[in-house]
C-alpha cells in the first residue's frame, strides 16, 4: 500500500508540472503576421515590412521595365497582425515564391475606363499624362493638327465670304480614372505614340503596307484594299485629299481604324457649291425614235450655302442647313426626242442628281465600319445629307414600282424602274409624294429627306441597281452614272 501511495503522489506531481508548463505557454503567445491572397492563407511571417521589402528588392527588373521606384504585391494580398501560439513561421522567400506562382506583382499607376455604346475599355498607364497626350494625338488625327491648335488657341479666322470654323470638339465617351496598383501581366502603356496608335486602330500591331503601282489613285487603292477613302487619309496623314497624286513605288499604309474613343467635331461652314443643271426632255411628234437633238446646252449654277455639320471620328453624321443664296442660276439642258420614245424610259446618258444643291456626301460607295453593328461592310450606296424635309428627285425617267417601310434598315423607301436596265432606290425618307405605278420624269419631286429606319441623321440613302432590287439584280456604283456627264 505504501508503494501504491508513493506512485500516486509522483503521478500527481508530474501532472502539476505539465499543467504548469501549458499554463505558462498560454500566457505568452507569439505576435506574427498572417499572409492571405484572395482570402486564402499563405502562411505566417515575423515581419510585414521585411516581406514588402523582399518583394520590392526582387522586383528590380519590373522597376527598370516600367520606370518605377517600387514594386508591390498583388492587390488582393493582405498581411494581418495575428496573435498565435504557432511557431511554424515561413521565410519571406517562401511567401514570395508562393505569391509568384499564383498572381503577378503590381506597380503604381492609373486605370482609365472608356465607356461608350459599343464597348467598355480599360487602359493602364504609369503616368496619366501618357493617356492625356495620346488622346490629344488621336483628336488631332481626326480634326487636323493645325486646325485643332487654332481651335484651342482661339486663333481661327472669321468667315468673311466662304470658309469654315470649328465650333466644338469633344469626346462622346464616359471616361473615368483612378490611381491603382496595376498587375504586371496587364498591358501597361509607357509611350504616348504607342497608346495613340491603339486608340486609333484598336491594336499596336504594325499596319499593312502597300506599294503603289502605275495607275493607282487614292480612291482605287482604298477600294481594292477594302477601306474607305477617309480611312486611307487617316492612316496616311501626309495626304489631305483623295485628289492627292500617288507615284509608282510609293509606300502607303493600309490601316483599318477601330477608334477606341469617339471624337466629335461640330463645324460651321460657308461654301460655294455647283448647282448641277437638270436635263429637260421635250418630245416632238414629227421626230422618229432615236432622232434626238440638244437644242440648248446646260450650264451649272452656283449657290452659296451655310450649314453646320457634326462628325464622329471623321465621318459626317449630321448636316443642318442654315441658309442658301443663289449666286448664279443653273440653265437646264433641253433635249428634243422623238415622240415615240415614252417618258417612262430613262436616258442612259443623262441622269439627274437626286437632291437639291448644297448637299454633303456623308458616305461614299465603299468599305466602312457600320455605325450600328460596328462591323466592316461594303456600303453599296451613296449617303447624301442636306437637311430634314429637303427635296428628293427622281434620278431619271421611270415608273414607281414600290413604296415601302423597313424598320431596321431603309425606313420609308421608294423604288423606281427606269426601264433601261437600271432601278434606283431612295431610303430613309420622311414622306413619299408619289404612288406605285406613277410615271416620274427625270428630276421629278418624289419625296422629302428624312431619318427613318436605321439612320444616324437626316440623309438620302441612294442605291442604283442593275436589274430588279432584291430580285436578281445587283447594286452598282451610283457615281459611275451620276457623274457620266
Amino acid at each position: 500500500m505504501k508503494k501504491v501511495g508513493y506512485f500516486m503522489v509522483l503521478l500527481v506531481s508530474m501532472s502539476f508540472l505539465l499543467l504548469g508548463f501549458d499554463y505558462n505557454r498560454q500566457n505568452y503567445p507569439n505576435e506574427f503576421y498572417q499572409v492571405y491572397l484572395d482570402g486564402e492563407s499563405l502562411g505566417i511571417i515575423n515581419d510585414k515590412a521585411k516581406l514588402e521589402k523582399y518583394i520590392d528588392d526582387r522586383g528590380e527588373h519590373l522597376k527598370r521595365k516600367y520606370k518605377v521606384d517600387k514594386v508591390y504585391g498583388p492587390s488582393t494580398l493582405e498581411i494581418k497582425k495575428n496573435i498565435t501560439f504557432s511557431d511554424n513561421v515561413s521565410t519571406e522567400e517562401e511567401i514570395y515564391n508562393k505569391i509568384n506562382e499564383l498572381k503577378p506583382f503590381t506597380v503604381k499607376g492609373y486605370q482609365f475606363n472608356i465607356e461608350n455604346e459599343f464597348s467598355n475599355r480599360t487602359i493602364y498607364v504609369i503616368d496619366s499624362k501618357v493617356f492625356e497626350e495620346a488622346v490629344e494625338n488621336t483628336i488631332e488625327t481626326f480634326v487636323g493638327k493645325t486646325t485643332y491648335n487654332l481651335y484651342k488657341t482661339n486663333g481661327q479666322l472669321k468667315i468673311e465670304t466662304v470658309g469654315n470654323v470649328v465650333e466644338n470638339v469633344y469626346l462622346e465617351d464616359n471616361i473615368t480614372f483612378k490611381e491603382t496598383n496595376i498587375p504586371t501581366d496587364e498591358k501597361i502603356y509607357l509611350d504616348k505614340s504607342e497608346l495613340a496608335q491603339f486608340l486609333l486602330f484598336g491594336t499596336t500591331d504594325s499596319q499593312q503596307e502597300y506599294k503603289v503601282m502605275v495607275g493607282d489613285t487614292i480612291e482605287t487603292v482604298a477600294f481594292n484594299n477594302k477601306i474607305s477613302i477617309e480611312e486611307f487619309l487617316i492612316s496616311n496623314p501626309e495626304f489631305n485629299s483623295k485628289s492627292n497624286l500617288l507615284f509608282p513605288g510609293q509606300k502607303v499604309m493600309i490601316g483599318i481604324p477601330d477608334p477606341q474613343i469617339r471624337v466629335v467635331v461640330e463645324e460651321h461652314m460657308v461654301r460655294d457649291v455647283v448647282s448641277e443643271y437638270k436635263p429637260e426632255i421635250r418630245y416632238d411628234e414629227d421626230r422618229i425614235i432615236g432622232d434626238d437633238e440638244i437644242v440648248r446646252k446646260g450650264e451649272d449654277g452656283l449657290t452659296r450655302v451655310t450649314q453646320k455639320t457634326k462628325t464622329i471620328n471623321g465621318v459626317i453624321v449630321y448636316v443642318d442647313p442654315i441658309s442658301s443664296e443663289e449666286l448664279k442660276p443653273a440653265i437646264s439642258q433641253i433635249i428634243v426626242k422623238g415622240k415615240k420614245n415614252p417618258p417612262h424610259i430613262g436616258n442612259s446618258y443623262s441622269w439627274t442628281w437626286p437632291t437639291a444643291s448644297g448637299y454633303v456626301i456623308t458616305t461614299n460607295y465603299g468599305y466602312r465600319t457600320n455605325p450600328f453593328s460596328n462591323k466592316r461592310e461594303l456600303h453599296q450606296a451613296l449617303d447624301i445629307a442636306l437637311g430634314y424635309g429637303s427635296n428628293i428627285y427622281s434620278a431619271n425617267n421611270g415608273v414607281v414600282t414600290k413604296i415601302g417601310y423597313e424598320a431596321g434598315g431603309y425606313g420609308n423607301y421608294i423604288i423606281v424602274n427606269h426601264n433601261n436596265g437600271y432601278y434606283s432606290l431612295y431610303a430613309h425618307l420622311s414622306r413619299a409624294l408619289v404612288s406605285v405605278g406613277q410615271v416620274v420624269p427625270s428630276g421629278y419631286l418624289i419625296a422629302y429627306m428624312g431619318s427613318t429606319g436605321a439612320s444616324t441623321g437626316p440623309h438620302l440613302h441612294f442605291e442604283l441597281w442593275v436589274g430588279k432590287p432584291h430580285g436578281g439584280g445587283y447594286k452598282t456604283r451610283p457615281m459611275d452614272v451620276l457623274s457620266y456627264r
